[in-house]
């Protein structure tokens, strides 16, 4: 289960990772390029069209990476990247021979830039351009197809670079997809497929965060199992299994897409509830009170009626930090065990005795 903020956060860190490796491929791209012009014996108009090239190059580099260094990642600018990049090659390949220059194969590298962070579609397109260049380089998409002897064919020339296009997209989604479902793993409850607390706690600290920043209010229920012991004594821990994953059913029903159930540990759940007061915490509370109540869990031959204790607190009034927050939701659920249990209780603070 993933929130849109937490699936935004690994959005995030992920073109993070992604800008860092685009990066290094520019910065390889033009230290390939300048070596060639380092060693490479050629004419004094060819090594100042390169030595042009490459001074541009790298200011954009310079430029494009500073004046967005302190804006979030998004591949709209890898994209550009990776356009420009192209627009480089073929100006190099233009000044050192075309399609028989030595450097052709670096339109790899925008490809694979491409591939690791823009998709399938964005690399097809990307090819397409490619080929349009191949084309300004002097070849031929309409020649013979049994002259694939000719080394300027550009079918032939192309081929390595839509295999590699091909097998890195792949590679890319595949671990893409290993990254985020071991990441979802490690932050989600088997039984009941909540938030554990290790997720919970991540986004947390994000929704309190935005509460201070924009001064809106946000309330915590915790939420207790008043059955959970009776249940796995008599009717064994599967049974038990049963009670919360219903629980957690009842639980998700009532709630908001914005809001974020967890399993805290054992029979204990909580719920942030963002942009939420304390009137209406209580109201989705009492919501998910009632429903426990009127859904028996049927184990064998019994229907068992099952309860929760709900304490709840609520920022500004109830604490100024997430920590204090979820320990007076804490303690305001404890006291709704000690008040009879099967009610909501809000964090108050007691009463000095004289």
């Amino acid at each position: 289960m993933q929130t849109r903020e937490g699936i935004s956060s690994i959005e995030h860190h992920e073109l993070r990772g992604i800008a860092r490796t685009v990066a290094e491929i520019e910065w390889l791209l033009l230290v390939l390029t300048l070596l060639y012009q380092v060693l490479e014996e050629g004419s004094d108009f060819t090594r100042s069209a390169v030595g042009m090239a490459l001074f541009v190059y790298a200011a954009f580099l310079l430029g494009f990476h500073y004046l967005n260094f302190f804006r979030r990642e998004a591949r709209w600018k890898v994209a550009i990247e990776s356009w420009v990049m192209i627009v480089f090659i073929t100006w190099v390949l233009w000044f050192t021979g075309g399609l028989q220059s030595p450097l052709l194969n670096l339109y790899l590298l925008p490809v694979i830039t491409s591939a690791l962070a823009l998709g399938k579609l964005a690399t097809l397109l990307e090819v397409g351009l490619i080929t349009a260049c191949f084309v300004l380089l002097g070849g031929s998409l309409v020649e013979p197809v049994l002259a694939v002897s000719r080394a300027t064919l550009p079918i032939v020339q192309l081929a390595p670079m839509l295999l590699v296009a091909y097998l890195t997209t792949m590679f890319s989604a595949d671990i893409r997809y290993g990254l985020n479902k071991a990441k979802a793993l490690s932050e989600s409850d088997e039984l009941t497929e909540l938030y554990n607390v290790r997720g919970f706690s991540f986004v947390m600290d994000r929704a309190f965060a935005q509460a201070v920043r924009y001064s809106r209010p946000l309330s915590v229920l915790m939420i207790d199992s008043d059955n959970l012991k009776v249940v796995n004594d008599k009717y064994g821990h599967e049974a038990g299994n049963d009670l919360l994953r219903q629980l957690a059913a009842s639980i998700k029903a009532h709630l908001r897409t914005t809001d974020v159930p967890a399993r805290y540990g054992g029979d204990e759940f909580v719920v942030l509830l963002p942009d939420t007061d304390a009137d209406a915490a209580r109201d989705v509370a009492e919501r998910i009170r009632e429903s426990i109540v009127r859904r028996p869990l049927e184990l064998r031959d019994d229907s068992v009626l099952i309860t929760v204790s709900i304490g709840l607190a609520c920022y500004p009034a109830d604490g100024r930090s997430a920590e204090i927050l979820m320990e007076r939701a804490d303690q305001a659920m404890y006291r709704a065990k000690e008040q009879g249990r099967n009610r909501v209780v809000r964090f108050s603070v007691p009463e000095t005795k004289l």
